[in-house]
C-alpha cells in the first residue's frame, strides 16, 4: 500500500543551488521573478547573487524563498 499522506517537510524543502547556477530572483518591491543572475556563493542564510549583465555581486543575501533555478519560458513564440 502506498502512503499518500502529505509530508510538509519535504514539500517546503528546496534543493541547494551550487555556485554558478543560473537563477531567477524575486523582486522585493513587486514580487515578480527576474532572470539574468547566477549564484555567486551559497551562504548560511541563503545566497549571494551575481548579476550577469556586469558581473557585480549584489550586496544583499537572498533567502531560499527569493531564489529559484532559472526557468525557461515556454509557450508562445514571443517568449
Amino acid at each position: 500500500m502506498v502512503n499518500t499522506a502529505f509530508d510538509a517537510s519535504k514539500a517546503t524543502r528546496r534543493e541547494s543551488l551550487a555556485t554558478g547556477t543560473a537563477v531567477d530572483v524575486r523582486s522585493r518591491y513587486v514580487g515578480a521573478w527576474s532572470s539574468g543572475f547566477e549564484v555567486a556563493e551559497p551562504v548560511k542564510d541563503g545566497y549571494r547573487i551575481r548579476r550577469l549583465s556586469d558581473g557585480s555581486v549584489l550586496p544583499d543575501v537572498f533567502t531560499n524563498e527569493d531564489v529559484r533555478a532559472q526557468r525557461r519560458k515556454t509557450g508562445m513564440w514571443w517568449y
